[in-house]
């Protein structure tokens, strides 16, 4: 009895090391590390500001307080980024990748540049839905959805890449509400259309309400930039009067892709995602951070200070989004890539 007694008593104590030792190398893992967070766009833009305001407070949520770098890898709507994710970027834990939401969607069209399965990815969070509204300069002379509508010349609007909000939600609209636009693609940010606005190359916009806060502040303030429309299922509170674009839908089908093809997707549009095969203890620590994150009082502060709309998903939310986005009815799948890749 006195030796099954002292062998139970060894066996425990053994679990409790090696416990103590698994705890120990999963807590110290981040000491003196530095994680990155690639942004898939040029700094100066909505995807910048949330991925820098983001690397200023989670490190101290995580055991060994790592330190956070955001480094830029702009190209084809942030499809370079995502493809060097997926691909190249090493699953250790200490690589995160923000970039566009919308390229998920691309993936279950089977866009063919698309390097990455969205189901392999592990997910950390969704900092906001993208709430994508329309803005013209007041020298278009376009200050309401009817003119919009009646200009005989259609309005030159910017857009990085397909598979972007911009590009999309402007096709989108132009081909359920026969809204005419000019899509001019090839700026690398946010930032970059809105001097292009400025100078006049550009007569207006379809951007993240949070970046026109962001970046057109002035603007607004001085009338010089209208908010003509906006995208969202019910009206943003800073944008009270600002008329929903579903509301000019004639048509089920009309409504039914503005619903799928814009608000389904603008949910998952700020995506924080780890490279395949990520182990799945650092995937639950970074997890675990970027909640706490959203839930730390400096953190929501600085998104204020820094006009930034927070509406977070977990980890565990955004993933479940992304593979219902994978799963939808072919023929509507079909027919939003004919209007976003129509080549």
């Amino acid at each position: 009895m006195a030796k099954q007694l002292r062998f139970l008593i060894a066996v425990l104590i053994a679990f409790t090391l090696l416990q103590k030792t698994a705890d120990g190398t999963t807590h110290e893992f981040y000491n003196g590390k530095a994680v990155r967070i690639v942004v898939g766009y040029a700094p100066g833009g909505g995807y910048d500001f949330y991925a820098r305001v983001i690397a200023r407070h989670m490190g101290k949520h995580i055991p060994g307080n790592p330190t956070f770098i955001v480094e830029n890898m702009p190209g084809a709507g942030s499809l370079v980024s995502a493809n060097h994710l997926y691909k190249i970027a090493k699953a250790d834990g200490l690589n995160i990748g923000h970039f566009n939401g919308s390229l998920f969607q691309l993936q279950a069209m089977g866009q063919k540049e698309i390097d990455f399965d969205s189901t392999k990815f592990d997910y950390v969070g969704s900092v906001a839905r993208v709430e994508i509204a329309c803005g013209f300069a007041k020298a278009s002379g376009i200050d309401n959805v009817e003119k919009w509508l009646a200009s005989k010349v259609a309005p030159r609007m910017g857009a990085t890449a397909p598979g972007t909000g911009g590009h999309d939600v402007s096709r989108i609209l132009n081909a359920t509400l026969a809204l005419p636009i000019q899509l001019v693609l090839g700026y690398k940010s946010t930032g970059d259309m809105r001097v292009a606005v400025e100078r006049g190359e550009l007569n207006g916009i379809c951007t993240g309400w949070e970046s026109f806060k962001s970046l057109w502040k002035q603007q607004l303030e001085s009338g010089d930039l209208i908010m003509v429309l906006q995208t969202m299922p019910k009206p943003h509170a800073d944008l009270p009067k600002v008329p929903l674009a579903i509301n000019f839908a004639k048509t089920e089908e009309a409504r039914e892709l503005i619903q799928v093809g814009i608000h389904n997707v603008s949910a998952v549009a700020r995506p924080f995602v780890l490279p395949p095969r990520t182990p799945k203890e650092r995937v639950e620590v970074l997890r675990k951070a970027f909640t706490a994150t959203m839930n730390d009082a400096e953190f929501r502060a600085d998104a204020e200070k820094s006009n930034l709309d927070l509406s977070p998903l977990t980890g565990e939310e955004l993933e479940k989004t992304v593979h219902s986005l994978l799963k939808l009815n072919p023929a509507l799948l079909a027919k939003l890539k004919q209007i976003i890749s129509p080549n």
